[in-house]
């Protein structure tokens, strides 16, 4: 075998996926068909999770200062995310390509085989492994062997075409620009402004004098381009909108895109596994994708690695679809949803008006919020009373003798974590079997709020994505059994 596995796409899922590969000491291959990064962003910052996800890794201070705000919106209707139970923000000036750059400074600390320039064209999935054909950068073909292939290479997979993956979905309806401009004072409308002819979107990129715009022209059908439509297109189509002229603009970057939805009807088919766009693809409206693609990696990479070590048996790769294809699905729908909203004509602003009312209740707030930044999310981890069951553990300040910790710092190695809140020693012995691949942690809980979803919660298995696969009192398993669902058989057996 050439690698473990091999990640096609070193977009920030494949990069994501290639780390946590990485941390759980699995040799990865990461392709990707471009000779460098071309800075261009089409994502721009990340969501409350995702700030989440980074901080448990320790990587969020690798950004710098970021620059974070509660103001969104769910189909350009105003959301004060500030109603989420997270100690952080979402970050809303950080450009996609800072993103990747970050990430790909990581993975080559943590030693991951990163092949620029080298394009996947075929695969077989030889049942008990995987074969891929690479053309590297002087156009030879090389054949390159794994025991998994995952494709990250987004929406226009060759991976998934190639594995004959269904994508089924809608075709896009409307073409939508976007550009980033120098040299032009406007107006700045983030949560995107509806006009009779479309609608428009625009703000500061940082501090760098550079402005996004996003403008989608009512009754614009979405063309087959081989070439990024030209800044004369885009600003002509604003001026048609706003009555505004910007052509005299300087232009970094052009693109153009659409609001097919598709969704992938598995998300791994024998060897091969889909990630992110390439599973999943649809209006970026919130800017979820980028997100959910880091989210289906951090979701995969430990249950992959725990396979290829053979910790856990090959079906906890089950759980992979079983929990990320429903995260697709809510995807799918809130995106279409605020398509609906934000790109319809007159005919539904009544809906609009009646959404606007019902936001000012927190409760669909909260909800609408929580859908878009997937704090949300709750897999189905096994019955059970107590209300941290299948959620993402919430950021903790534990003391373990005079040492000061946090829930959040304790998942940095990429390991399962058991919370022991009481100095409970039969249930450390209880999970000693696990102790290769699960830290059994004793501390105390320190400032817990009134309320907290912590408080009465003696102890906690959380996974290596943060999610809290088991708890006590409440849950109707026992914890030897929720260890070995999760982590493997014992290796006192």
């Amino acid at each position: 075998m050439d690698a473990s596995v091999i990640v096609a796409g070193a977009g920030p899922a494949g990069l994501m996926l290639a780390g946590e590969l990485r941390l759980a000491g699995v040799d990865v291959i990461l392709l990707d068909r471009l000779a460098r990064r071309t800075g261009e962003s089409r994502g721009l910052g990340f969501t409350t999770r995702t700030m989440e996800v980074f901080d448990q890794r320790g990587l969020l201070h690798r950004f710098g200062d970021i620059g974070t705000s509660n103001a969104g919106h769910f189909g350009g209707l105003p959301v004060d995310f500030g109603v989420l139970d997270s100690i952080h923000q979402a970050a809303k000036t950080v450009p996609q390509s800072d993103t990747e750059t970050m990430l790909e400074a990581w993975v080559h600390e943590l030693g991951v085989d990163l092949r620029r320039g080298h394009e996947l064209v075929t695969l077989d999935d030889c049942g008990d492994h995987v074969e891929v054909g690479v053309r590297g950068p002087s156009g030879q073909e090389i054949r390159l062997t794994a025991s998994y292939l995952v494709g990250c290479d987004g929406g226009r997979s060759v991976v998934r075409k190639a594995a004959g993956f269904d994508f089924p979905g809608t075709a896009a309806t409307l073409e939508m620009y976007l550009a980033d401009i120098r040299g032009v004072d406007l107006e700045p409308r983030l949560i995107g402004e509806t006009f009779p002819g479309g609608m428009v979107m625009c703000g500061p990129l940082g501090d760098r004098g550079v402005t996004r715009i996003i403008v989608c022209e009512r009754g614009t059908p979405p063309r087959r381009r081989s070439e990024p439509p030209t800044y004369a297109e885009v600003a002509a189509a604003w001026q048609r909108i706003t009555g505004i002229d910007i052509s005299h603009a300087d232009h970094e970057w052009v693109s153009a895109f659409g609001d097919a939805t598709r969704l992938v009807t598995e998300y791994r088919r024998g060897r091969v596994i889909l990630a992110g766009d390439s599973a999943h693809i649809h209006l970026p409206a919130g800017g979820q994708g980028m997100n959910t693609g880091i989210q289906d990696a951090v979701n995969l990479g430990w249950k992959l690695a725990a396979v290829v070590n053979r910790t856990a048996p090959e079906s906890l790769l089950d759980t992979y679809h079983l929990e990320r294809h429903a995260v697709g699905e809510r995807l799918m729908m809130n995106t279409r949803a605020q398509g609906l909203l934000f790109l319809s004509g007159e005919e539904v602003q009544p809906l609009r008006d009646v959404l606007a009312e019902l936001i000012r209740y927190e409760e669909v707030s909260r909800h609408l919020a929580g859908m878009v930044s997937g704090l949300e999310i709750r897999y189905d981890v096994g019955a059970g009373s107590h209300p941290l069951l299948g959620l993402r553990m919430p950021h903790v300040e534990l003391v373990t003798g005079t040492r000061k910790t946090s829930s959040t710092e304790e998942l940095r190695a990429g390991r399962g974590v058991l919370l022991d809140l009481e100095d409970n020693a039969v249930l450390r012995g209880r999970a000693s079997g696990w102790s290769d691949r699960v830290d059994i942690v004793t501390a105390a809980p320190h400032g817990l709020r009134p309320g907290s979803p912590v408080v009465g919660t003696s102890a906690a298995l959380v996974r290596p994505d943060g999610h809290v696969a088991w708890a006590a009192p409440g849950s109707h398993h026992d914890l030897p059994a929720a260890l070995e669902r999760w982590f493997g058989p014992s290796r006192n057996r």
